[in-house]
């Protein structure tokens, strides 16, 4: 649907302060985010202050892309006489956001389902949409667009067509449900459940779960567990109170028996009093399990016939949630997105996939049908057809008849197959080199298959790196500082182990202020990935100057033969006002000048103009130790006197000052300076073990699979040396994963264990170069093929650590390069 600008100021109630210079300019698109444009000519852009960025920052961009129209809180002075741009200032555009999608959303007289909860929202919301979308037409939010920005963003969606909404909402601190609830309006709510998630906010978890609940307060009907007792003490009076129990039989919807196996559940349930009846679904997981009883639910108060709900739920198909970024052949790289087909959701990809763009690899799409209830239409493929040129798309690859049949539509290189089993026939990876590749379809084209084909490695053992889990750690500190602090992340040692090109474009769009590796040949990598923000070297040698300049890698100075080194070079290259970052040694005794050193490094600085300091900086060496908090004190007072000595030296040029490391952020706040290096906290380890560091999640998780399983009696002994001596009879399985894949050798005989269904197996026996073994005895069930977690969410890096009489910083980089990195969005 589209508005004119004079619209929407009357709808967000601008006062005299806006700019307008055409008020019958049409906007059908919004925008929050600067790197997602795709549509510039139909776009608002709301220019947001978050934890993650100004984006007044932006306008001047954007207005040079074709973007014409902004909601601001001020114009920037050189963009005040631009009489072809439309200006709505207001004092918070996020509020203006949610007044615009208030008002969109009171336009449609239609029904809306609201989801809320700690976990399953995103599933719950899919399985809605499959299973009413033959019947009905669906508007839903895109993926788990379900925050302050996402539910306005969602909600702008609706149009003429929209028959029934599907909408998350997700909060993370008090007083946000009430702003969503305005906006979202529901008729029939979802409570999924609740758990400890994004609970730093609020006073208790029945804090949370009010709150939460609040979103339902107006609805005619809500669904919930009733055997939650929180959840159904928090539920609001409604006129219909839906909830489901696998206890009491007097609920209005009596689960009676579930009956797993074989990857399948049969539910016995009885609705309202009536006859028992049955429904199959193809999980056994407990939490698909209970997912799907909230969508049986809402089926049965919809009046759905039960011989439909039955065979619906029956061809219900995993909801893959992720984006995942994987090292293909040939030099390619894959983004596999196993999300819905649809075109709503090809939009979110594509913008995924342009940000991760570089010159030396050409784009290319694998992409399946559309998958829509009634059918696409021919609109949607033209539609399809311009996003993908808009977002560079070079190469089309078609999978389903529908695509084959809209060829026309596509203005690209492409080739199209009737089923991924043709496309498998058909072609090989030598049809690939160098490209970056989209690889998305519906569930039913099963094309895990084609990534199984593209990908380099085939390795069992994966290390999962979870790229929002960065996002969140990343903003964490940053809440922890003040907004005009600048954050350097630390992306040495190949990122932890998790690798460092997929970390660095996430840091580089959450604006991390610089990025920190160790040697040149890190740098220099990074900027062959196509990173382009600032990069700090902490441990540059005298061999690589050229190539320090060429690539733009800003040197850390730590000794006077470095620093004359790097002029006499930078002077042979004409280099002038190279930046260079000043390393004190404030009590770390490793590397970096003293005080008594600067009268000469600072006549040395001044007698050049080929390099100019960006920075000056220190380490703590004990800011973990509340025992050496007066040595840490020290620190700080050496560090402060250093830097009155420099900064006096260069009047009137910014220097920045950055000593505070992940701990030393969280503990002496009031040393943050310009800037403060962020490096163990980004991956979620804790360095803090007093609450004060909980808001962090792991990154990093290792997992493999179970290669073979044997049952061996009392007495048998397992391995090399026969050290290994069961002491019961036993189930032992086997795992690919060994000490060269980064498993010490002293994590074996039982000293660890591995997480297979949920139990914890200790080790037997030595580990392996290439292989180890586990005891599955108590594992129910326990089959090959299953996944087991070496670490991650069961086994954090810090038990193994601690087994190990090591740090987390060791186990994380020990991981092979052999083990195949996925890095994935949620």
């Amino acid at each position: 649907m589209e508005y004119n600008i004079s619209e929407i100021l009357k709808i967000i109630g601008s006062g005299n302060r806006s700019l307008i210079g055409d008020g019958n300019f049409k906007i059908s698109r919004l925008l929050t985010d600067s790197r997602s444009l795709t549509y510039p000519s139909e776009t608002l852009f709301f220019a947001l202050t978050t934890q993650s960025g100004d984006g007044h920052r932006y306008l001047r961009q954007l207005y040079d892309k074709g973007v014409k129209s902004f909601v601001v809180s001020a114009v920037p002075d050189d963009m005040k006489s631009l009489e072809d741009a439309n200006f709505i200032v207001t004092d918070n555009p996020l509020v203006a956001l949610h007044a615009l999608a208030g008002y969109h959303r009171n336009r449609f007289d239609v029904p809306v389902i609201a989801i809320t909860g700690s976990r399953g929202k995103t599933i719950v919301k899919e399985w809605l949409n499959s299973l009413l979308q033959d019947d009905i037409v669906i508007t839903r939010s895109p993926r788990s667009y379900n925050s302050q920005i996402g539910v306005p963003l969602s909600v702008w969606e609706l149009n003429e067509r929209t028959q029934l909404a599907i909408f998350e909402a997700g909060i993370s601190m008090p007083g946000e449900m009430a702003r969503l609830k305005d906006i979202i309006r529901p008729e029939i709510g979802i409570f999924t459940n609740i758990g400890t998630a994004h609970s730093s906010g609020f006073l208790s978890i029945e804090d949370k779960c009010r709150e939460k609940a609040s979103l339902l307060s107006d609805c005619r009907c809500v669904i919930y567990n009733s055997d939650d007792e929180l959840i159904s003490r928090c539920m609001p009076d409604v006129p219909v109170k839906l909830g489901w129990s696998r206890i009491d039989s007097t609920s209005p919807l009596f689960v009676e028996k579930v009956e797993s196996g074989g990857g399948m559940s049969r539910l016995t349930f009885c609705y309202l009093g009536g006859e028992q009846q049955t429904v199959e679904i193809p999980f056994a997981n407990e939490h698909d399990i209970e997912n799907a009883i909230h969508c049986l639910a809402t089926m049965l108060y919809l009046d759905i016939p039960a011989d439909v709900i039955a065979e619906r739920m029956a061809r219900l198909t995993p909801v893959g949630t992720r984006l995942e970024v994987i090292e293909g052949v040939n030099g390619c790289l894959l983004i596999h997105d196993s999300y819905t087909s649809d075109f709503n959701s090809l939009s979110p990809a594509l913008d995924f996939m342009r940000r991760r763009a570089v010159a030396d690899r050409s784009l290319t799409a694998v992409i399946s049908d559309l998958s829509c209830g009634e059918g696409a239409t021919d609109e949607d493929y033209a539609r399809m057809a311009e996003l993908l040129a808009m977002a560079g798309i070079s190469r089309l690859i078609g999978v389903g008849p529908e695509l084959k049949r809209h060829a026309g539509c596509f203005n690209l290189e492409k080739e199209f197959f009737d089923t991924t089993e043709v496309f498998l026939e058909k072609m090989s990876v030598r049809d690939f080199n160098r490209e970056l590749i989209l690889v998305k379809g519906a569930p039913r084209f099963g094309f895990a298959r084609i990534c199984e084909l593209l990908e380099a490695r085939q390795h069992e053992t994966v290390l999962e790196i979870n790229l929002d889990a960065v996002v969140d750690n990343f903003n964490a500190f940053r809440s922890r500082i003040r907004p005009t602090t600048g954050i350097a992340c630390m992306i040495k040692a190949s990122g932890y182990g998790a690798g460092s090109h997929e970390l660095a474009r996430t840091l580089q769009a959450q604006g991390a202020t610089y990025l920190a590796v160790a040697v040149h040949d890190e740098g220099a990598e990074l900027r062959r990935a196509g990173i382009t923000m600032p990069i700090l070297v902490l441990n540059p040698t005298v061999e690589n100057f050229h190539a320090i300049f060429t690539d733009r890698l800003e040197p850390e100075i730590y000794s006077f033969d470095f620093l004359e080194a790097l002029i006499r070079e930078a002077g042979h290259y004409g280099v002038k006002n190279f930046p260079i970052h000043i390393k004190i040694d404030s009590g770390m005794h490793r590397l970096g000048f003293l005080k008594e050193d600067l009268p000469r490094l600072i006549d040395m600085l001044k007698s050049t103009d080929c390099v100019t300091p960006r920075s000056i900086f220190s380490h703590l060496c004990a800011a973990d130790d509340p025992m050496e908090d007066d040595y840490t004190k020290s620190q700080f007072e050496y560090f402060d006197e250093c830097c009155r000595i420099v900064l006096s030296a260069f009047p009137g040029q910014k220097i920045l000052r950055h000593i505070l490391n992940s701990t030393g952020i969280t503990r002496f706040p009031d040393h943050q300076l310009d800037m403060v290096r962020l490096g163990i906290g980004l991956y979620g380890i804790k360095t803090l073990h007093d609450g004060s560091q909980d808001d962090l999640r792991p990154v990093s998780s290792l997992h493999t699979v179970i290669l073979s399983i044997k049952h061996w009696p009392a007495g048998t002994t397992i391995g090399y040396n026969r050290r290994g001596v069961l002491k019961r009879d036993s189930v032992i399985a086997t795992v690919p994963v060994g000490y060269a894949d980064g498993i010490n050798r002293h994590l074996g005989y039982g000293n660890a264990c591995m997480v297979v269904r949920g139990v914890k197996c200790p080790t037997v026996g030595t580990i392996c170069m290439d292989a180890c073994m586990i005891d599955v005895t108590d594992v129910e069930h326990v089959s090959v093929g299953d996944r087991v977690e070496v670490f991650g969410e069961s086994i954090p890096v810090d038990t193994l650590a601690e087994t190990l009489g090591t740090i987390p910083y060791e186990v994380l980089t020990s991981v092979s390069s052999r083990v195949k990195r996925v890095y994935y969005r949620e």
